[in-house]
Parts: structure tokens; sequence; C-alpha cells
């Protein structure tokens, strides 16, 4: 079983960052593919983006490529999502979802890939 916990949320202008972070509780946290996720009110669940443990293998969302970057420390077992130039678009509940599968594959982008989410953090932008 895991547990994750996201902190880091919180009202920001347009054009400033945030960093959120997500917190795993889990015994062995390598061989996991941690990814972000939004949701906006009203609409789905959207894809953010996905690290590997294996090879640190990076995805994207398309609206969010070159301003957004996961990162993760493995030692502290901790996922980070720092998000910078926030547009007014990315105000939503953030989620950090994790899998036992860190085989990098076009999947990833689909929450029913991920066996494990938090509670989510909110992002809210202030335009």
């Amino acid at each position: 079983q895991m547990q994750l916990v996201e902190s880091g949320g919180g009202l920001v202008q347009a054009g400033g960052s945030l960093r959120l972070s997500c917190a795993a509780s889990v015994r062995t946290f390598s061989n996991y593919a941690m990814a972000w996720f939004l949701q906006a009110p009203g609409k789905e669940r959207e894809f953010v983006g996905v690290i590997t443990w294996s090879i640190g293998y990076t995805h994207y969302a398309d609206s969010v490529r070159g301003r957004f970057t996961i990162s993760r420390d493995n030692a502290k077992n901790m996922v980070y999502l720092q998000m910078n130039s926030l547009k007014p678009d990315d105000a939503a509940v953030y989620y950090c979802a994790a899998a036992l599968k860190d085989i990098p594959s076009p999947t990833m982008r689909l929450s029913s890939f991920y066996d494990y989410w938090g509670r989510g953090t909110q992002v809210t932008v202030s335009s």
C-alpha cells in the first residue's frame, strides 16, 4: 500500500510560480512511476506529466511542456512539480499518482494507469 500527500498549492498571480510536493509513504519507492494530474471544476481529470524511477524518463502534456517540470528525490520518497509562467487556465486541483509500472508507455497519460492517488492540492491563478 502507498499513501500520497500533496502540498504546496495556493493562490498565485498569472505569470507566477508554484512548487507542488508529493510525499509518498511506502517501503520501497523505487519502481514506481509518479505522475501529476489536474482537475478543474466541472471537467475531467487531465494528465500533466510523469516521471519514471529507473531512467528518469519524463513526459508532459502539451499544455504545460516548457513551463512545468517534474522531478523526484528517491531518497526522500518525494516528487515535485515546478510550475512556472502560470496561467488562469492552470487553476485546478492537482493530484499526485503512482503506478507500479515503470516502463514508459503512451498509457501513462491515462488515469487508469495509476494505482494510488493523493487527495489533491488546490492551485488558484488570478489574472
